[in-house]
């Protein structure tokens, strides 16, 4: 991060602020529509809550792994437009399930209804391809912003950490607000403080996917498959709660995927969690899968630009986060609300981040309103008016 003098103002026409899938696709949006956009982004790299590690060309998604082509037409819109490929979720063979007792039997399988799509590279294909068709300079890594002020011509945001002095200062005339509402809410300082209510309904959203924990083994063979199973699992014994094959379309690698089932506040880090959740796929899998060839693992719990102390319980259900009264836009046409959490419909999912992403795009286009003509009117006596 390059530090400036704090007296140093930068300017922009559209900050985004969030580098996850809404923001850049907000952002190419606006690109597209050669429109001047800067985007900051707190970690260093793009993608926010997608996470794809890549290794020999297969990428193992350690967030998002599904889209669902029945109810995704903007995901799968983007897709095609990348020119990305997309290939249906594997789920040939039985089940496996694992009673309280850790004793395992084997089920009809429970196929996902509509069917579950993944992308070849990966959900962070199509991060890469949003990032690749910005201009060059459009997305500023490690650029956490920490206070938003309101301006009569504008909206001023620091870069830093609060109550320290900021490493730079951008002046707006429009902003879009890409990231978790519930942690902008707890770590961005706003001036003048958001209304009560609105504050309440950001700090009530459930960030999708903050409080859960991902695995992802890969292997040289897929000997559950040889087995008559699906890699299709679900437990209620042992740290992993459910497991899906994860392998790539055509050959290999091949790889188990899934979701812990051990609540945030007892998780440790890898290597603590790492053997019993191997010792449980040999288990409900064979001894084959206690053995791969490579194992990744993410607590999204523990990444302070995801999650929050109050996130450390897991939600469940999808979240429908709604801004009090229906609003996406504040201060005058000025501030913008986009993530997925923001979404009308499919609010968690890739579907809602685009929704939400392309909302805010075309609401930067709408005419700003002049707050200060608006007061001096007001207070004209009626007859003046």
């Amino acid at each position: 991060m390059v530090i400036q003098k704090e007296n140093v103002i930068e300017k922009a026409d559209t900050l985004i602020i969030g580098g996850g899938l809404s923001g850049l696709y907000a952002a190419s949006i606006l690109a597209a529509e050669k429109k001047k956009v800067l985007l900051l982004e707190a970690r260093d790299r793009i993608g926010g809550r997608i996470l794809s590690t890549q290794i020999h060309g297969f990428s193992t998604d350690l967030g998002p792994s599904w889209y669902w082509p029945a109810l995704n037409p903007k995901v799968c819109a983007l897709v095609n437009a990348l020119h990305l490929t997309g290939y249906p979720q594997f789920e040939t063979g039985y089940c496996r399930f694992q009673a309280r007792d850790g004793r395992v039997v084997t089920m009809e399988g429970q196929p996902m209804d509509p069917p579950g799509w993944r992308i070849d590279g990966g959900m962070m294909a199509l991060v890469k391809e949003l990032y690749k068709r910005l201009p060059q300079g459009t997305v500023r890594l490690n650029h956490p912003v920490c206070d938003i002020e309101r301006r009569d011509d504008g909206v001023l945001v620091s870069v830093g950490v609060l109550d320290e002095p900021p490493v730079c200062r951008i002046k707006a005339s429009r902003v879009i607000l890409a990231m978790p509402p519930r942690l902008a809410a707890r770590s961005i300082l706003f001036t003048p403080d958001l209304p009560t209510n609105l504050t309440q309904a950001m700090l009530r959203a459930n960030t999708w996917m903050a409080g859960h924990a991902k695995f992802f083994a890969l292997y040289d063979e897929a000997a559950w498959r040889t087995m008559g199973l699906s890699g299709q699992g679900f437990s209620y014994h042992g740290p992993v709660g459910e497991i899906h094959d994860g392998s790539c379309e055509t050959g290999t690698p091949f790889g188990l995927t899934g979701f812990l089932a051990t609540p945030a506040l007892r998780r440790k880090d890898k290597e603590a969690m790492a053997p019993a959740m191997l010792a449980q796929l040999g288990t409900v899998f064979g001894d084959e899968a206690a053995h791969p060839t490579a194992f990744y693992y993410q607590d999204w719990a523990k990444e302070p630009f995801t999650a929050t102390e109050y996130d450390l319980k897991s939600a469940h259900n999808h979240p429908e986060f709604h801004l009090p009264s229906g609003k996406t836009t504040i201060w005058d046409n000025r501030f913008h609300f986009a993530g997925t959490e923001t979404a009308d419909h499919l609010a968690g999912y890739l579907e809602g981040a685009l929704a939400s992403g392309e909302r805010a795009a075309s609401a930067v286009s709408r005419p700003v309103r002049d707050s200060t003509k608006i007061k001096q009117t007001q207070a004209l006596p009626p007859a003046a008016r």
